[in-house]
């Protein structure tokens, strides 16, 4: 694994600080408080001015982004509603929306969506999460349906010969399973369409040449997911628009994953390939193969769970504007198409996704590690802030930043993480004690942590909890082989990484030993459940729809993982016994630590059933437990305010199984009740 510059201390293993210009760029630092000011108190029971409330208040996200025409179009998940918007970015700056108050704007295509909407001249096509019918938006006129009911579509582009569209479809209307295929839609009414591409497991990427005489896309098969490995096609538009000549430009030899096929101004094709571990930018070569454009150690590309991701632009004939993750930090890099020169042109970014060119340059979706996020333009060797959703209003003095750690886990490797100090400029921890450590687990678990500014974290460091953030092996921006660490590893390796994490800090002496919680849901809900039932370290953990029956899972997930567990653990058929042996359900006899667990009651990906049969297990064994069950949720997005309410009962969870007083008036939660609460919002 490759180390990040800024190396700020060496102990007993390895500790950067990420993010930061050097000493002589840094602003002056906020006023702190006199130390007369500052009171000796236990950790975790500070009082902070950043309420459950707040960390929702703001959580607004940015989802996708397109340029048309003159405008910016931008897709706004609303955490007050839980509804997706449409809005458009006008030159002048100002806003204007482009669907209606309530339509909510989402696909369901490989159930994680994406590729939502499209526009052509005045007009907006986008997908209605309610429905999955794909509809035309024009001036003046009510919205039109133009696809079959029991489709769903994603990654839509424009063609115009026949006034059409390509897109994705993936058709439930066929049994047992869906299926993928290319279509064409027409722009004016609906119907079925015509077929372009089919005979695939999976279908993503379409991208046309401006002349619309190419057409390229991927495809991959069960049992690889779009990261394993994936194949890009290649084939002629015709004068009467069929699509002739189809062949495989890229791919053909497996064991590579490729992304994000997009055609240059100079009518090359350009993409993203991990041939050499990490994903970089390649086109094709005047012989038909594949020409490396920029070699760097850092992943330029991301899991496609997500279809209609842009990780890089065309600034103009000559250059390209790409995003990268360098051991977690995220940056962008003018590439010279010419000679190949990079001139690194932004910092201090933990995300940066959904590139596009506009009138007046390269627009991109930004997260700081500061509250600082929205829509940026690239401008010279810098870039500017166009577009901010509601942000944060924390007082800088009570922020965290992140320090990125490595260590020494299992099998001779390193995995990584984020760790945050406690901060609160009018609290210190007492005398010769330590902060309580919270681990927290990304979902996916082929996801990554990111540097990024989250409020959640900062809601536990201003309260004293020193917090890590865990890139487990199997994470994603540390390269293809240790994204595919994991595999055959899924409830061992990410479960010693979090356990060995943990000691780590503790062998540094930054946090007590005796006072560390696990935190994850869904993927890293399983990861809480396994580490609590291998040993002591933790002392109490809390997992919102965690996985625990692995056996289950593999019989009822879609279609878009349904060989994913192929690859996590192996083909149940020869290795029914090891899913069994890694499902947190069967190792009931050994969870004996405090747990607060979360459940929505409309989740269909971790049955209900499944956290109840946990909790009632604990319950028969007097382990100080509680079950929050939320009606209305599933099994991803929930609501602000339900959100609001777990985060106020996990607070108050610690508190009473660390022995502190939160300053905050928490709900009362009783860890020895008999039978789930029901919480509303």
């Amino acid at each position: 694994m490759k180390l990040a510059l800024g190396l700020l201390l060496s102990m007993t293993g390895t500790l950067l600080l990420l993010g930061c210009k050097p000493a002589t760029e840094l602003p002056a630092p906020a006023p702190e408080p006199e130390p007369q000011d500052v009171v000796a108190k236990r950790y975790g029971s500070w009082a902070s001015p950043l309420s459950a409330a707040e960390v929702y208040s703001s959580s607004d996200e940015l989802l996708e982004l397109r340029a048309v025409g003159d405008g910016i179009y931008f897709s706004l998940f609303d955490g007050k509603s839980g509804h997706t918007t449409i809005s458009r970015l006008e030159h002048d700056g100002s806003i204007t929306p482009v669907v209606p108050v309530g339509f909510d704007v989402g696909s369901r295509i490989h159930e994680y969506g994406g590729g939502d909407f499209l526009g052509i001249g005045q007009s907006l096509f986008a997908t209605r999460k309610s429905d999955q019918l794909f509809y035309r938006f024009a001036p003046n006129q009510e919205p039109l349906a133009l696809t079959p009911n029991g489709t769903r579509h994603g990654d839509c582009i424009s063609y115009p010969k026949g006034s059409r569209i390509i897109c994705v479809r993936e058709d439930h209307r066929a049994a047992p399973e869906s299926k993928a295929s290319l279509v064409t839609i027409n722009l004016n009414f609906a119907g079925e369409g015509d077929t372009f591409v089919a005979g695939h497991d999976f279908i993503s990427s379409p991208a046309i040449n401006a002349d619309n005489t190419q057409l390229a896309w991927l495809t991959w098969e069960h049992p690889a997911m779009p990261w394993d490995n994936t194949r890009l096609w290649l084939g002629e538009l015709d004068r009467k628009g069929r699509l002739n000549g189809s062949r495989i430009v890229a791919g053909s030899e497996g064991n590579v994953s490729i992304t994000e096929p997009m055609f240059g101004p100079d009518g090359r094709l350009y993409f993203i390939a991990d041939y050499d571990d990490w994903w970089n930018l390649y086109r094709l070569g005047a012989d038909g193969k594949p020409e490396l454009l920029y070699r760097r150690a850092a992943d330029f590309s991301s899991p496609a769970w997500r279809m209609g991701e842009r990780s890089y632009a065309f600034e103009d004939d000559g250059h390209i504007i790409a995003s990268y993750i360098d051991n977690g930090e995220a940056g962008l890099v003018r590439l010279n198409l010419e000679t190949g020169a990079a001139e690194e042109i932004a910092v201090d970014f933990g995300d940066i996704k959904q590139l596009t060119r506009g009138r007046d340059g390269v627009y991109f979706i930004g997260r700081k590690v500061t509250t600082e996020k929205g829509i940026y333009r690239v401008s010279g060797r810098g870039v500017a802030l166009v577009f901010a959703p509601t942000l944060p209003n924390l007082d800088p003095r009570f922020i965290s930043r992140a320090q990125s750690i490595s260590f020494r886990t299992e099998d001779n490797m390193r995995a990584w993480g984020y760790f945050y100090w406690p901060k609160n400029p009018h609290f210190t921890g007492l005398a010769e004690s330590r902060p309580p450590l919270l681990v927290k687990l990304h979902g996916g678990p082929t996801a990554k942590a990111s540097l990024a500014y989250r409020s959640d974290i900062q809601y536990w460091t201003s309260r004293g909890f020193a917090v890590l953030d865990l890139n487990f092996r199997g994470s994603s921006g540390f390269g293809r082989a240790y994204r595919q660490s994991l595999y055959g590893n899924w409830g061992k390796s990410d479960v010693e990484d979090a356990i060995n994490a943990a000691r780590f800090l503790v062998e540094k002496g930054w946090v007590d030993g005796g006072q560390m919680a696990i935190s994850g849901s869904s993927a890293g809900g399983l990861t809480v459940l396994s580490a609590l039932a291998k040993d002591n370290t933790f002392k109490a953990g809390v997992s919102r729809a965690g996985i625990s029956d692995l056996e289950r899972l593999s019989g009822e997930t879609h279609k878009f993982e349904k060989s994913y567990l192929d690859q996590l653990i192996g083909p149940i058929a020869t290795h029914r016994e090891l899913y069994r042996a890694r499902s947190p359900i069967n190792k009931l006899e050994r969870l004996d630590k405090p747990m607060l667990l979360l459940q929505g009651m409309k989740d269909t990906v971790v049955a209900p059933n499944q956290t109840l049969t946990i909790y009632q297990a604990l319950v028969n064994k007097q382990v100080p437990v509680a079950l929050l069950t939320f009606a209305d949720e599933n099994h991803n997005r929930w609501k602000d305010g339900n959100l609001i309410k777990a985060l106020e009962y996990e607070l108050g969870f610690y508190g009473q199984v660390f022995g502190f007083t939160p300053a905050d008036p928490v709900p009362a939660l009783n860890l020895q009740a008999k039978e789930p609460v029901p919480v509303s919002p």
